[in-house]
């Protein structure tokens, strides 16, 4: 088993051989196909989120941890207990495990639960050629879905779709304003007429970015850097927008997103990078608006996105094949901006 682990925050990732792990009991292992690098993983291989005001929090899991939670690959092995797979299937992982004995996880939201087991994150996970999951029941067929889209779907196309979920069906004239045409942002302008019914203003600072949301069915971009950005997604939107989804989760991304809502509008923030938020308490009242915070998704919904991209519904995000062997440099690259869409890693 090949694996590149994080094993000093913030330094080049190191590559480790070991014999392939036995499953046991319900466990599969898999031949990994495809993983994806996430964003979030850039903030795991530094070793902490930036809470604002100087403050940071850590990053709590032992090293040495191979990173990635976009996994897809086909079963080379079983444990006694596994059901529902065998051997030469292929799979995509859904890595967002629970202790499975908490409310959340009874109630089937595993990916809220307190003592998360997620994979990349608390467990070895994708940046391998190998990966151990410890039940069949995060095995989803990915049939006639390409393996690099289909492991995207296990954060970016999850992510997207569970914000989009919780904004819900938008009325004729409401529109729905995206924040970040990074690689959850651009599933999110793929997936936004199906949950919303509405095509997205999408906006963002670099018109590389732009131009690809555009070509990925925004109905309009606008790159926040422009005079007069705010006022122009006024107009866009006749008034400010019912909903926003900030998919990069900084202080100014989150303060435009507000600054674009209509009176009663919400915003749910996604993206992990980190500041403070300040607002004048008696805006909300005035306003009617709504800050909340959505975080990837549930089995059952991966399990209904996996379904639409299988009926040919989702349409992929722009995607970069490299060599495993790039972890490192695909990091890097993605600290400096330098990726439009998503980088998936292949042994």
């Amino acid at each position: 088993m090949l694996s590149y682990r994080v094993a000093s925050f913030g330094e080049q990732l190191k590559e480790a051989r070991e014999p392939d792990p036995e499953p046991k009991g319900a466990e599969v292992l898999l031949r990994i196909e495809a993983s994806g690098v996430c964003h979030s993983d850039l903030h795991l291989w530094e070793g902490y989120f930036d809470m604002g005001a100087g403050k940071k929090l850590p990053f709590g899991s032992a090293l040495p941890l191979t990173l990635g939670h976009e996994i897809a690959g086909e079963v080379l092995a079983v444990g006694p207990e596994a059901s529902g797979v065998k051997v030469g299937d292929r799979r995509v992982v859904f890595p967002w495990i629970g202790c499975g004995q908490c409310a959340f996880c009874r109630a089937g939201d595993e990916h809220l639960c307190g003592k998360p087991q997620a994979l990349g994150i608390n467990r070895h996970g994708g940046y391998a050629d190998r990966v151990l999951v410890p039940h069949s029941r995060y095995l989803i067929d990915f049939a006639g879905v390409p393996a690099e889209l289909a492991c995207t779907l296990a954060c970016s196309g999850l992510t997207a779709f569970g914000a989009l979920k919780k904004v819900g069906r938008l009325a004729e004239g409401q529109r729905l304003l995206i924040v970040g045409a990074g690689g959850v942002g651009m599933a999110a302008v793929r997936l936004a007429e199906i949950v919303t019914g509405q095509a997205p203003i999408v906006a963002d600072i670099d018109d590389a970015k732009l131009a690809a949301a555009k070509a990925a069915g925004a109905a309009e971009v606008i790159n926040t850097r422009e005079d007069g950005a705010a006022k122009k997604i006024f107009g866009m939107s006749g008034g400010g927008v019912a909903a926003a989804l900030d998919f990069v989760g900084s202080e100014p991304s989150v303060n435009f997103a507000v600054g674009a809502l209509k009176k009663g509008g919400r915003l749910f923030i996604v993206g992990l990078f980190g500041g403070l938020l300040s607002m004048p308490i008696p805006m909300f009242p005035f306003r009617v608006i709504q800050i909340g915070g959505s975080y990837v998704g549930s089995l059952a919904d991966m399990q209904e996105l996996v379904a639409l991209a299988r009926s040919g519904r989702v349409q992929p995000i722009p995607i970069t094949r490299r060599p495993l062997a790039e972890a490192s440099r695909t990091l890097e690259d993605l600290k400096a901006g330098r990726i439009v869409g998503r980088v998936v890693l292949a042994p």
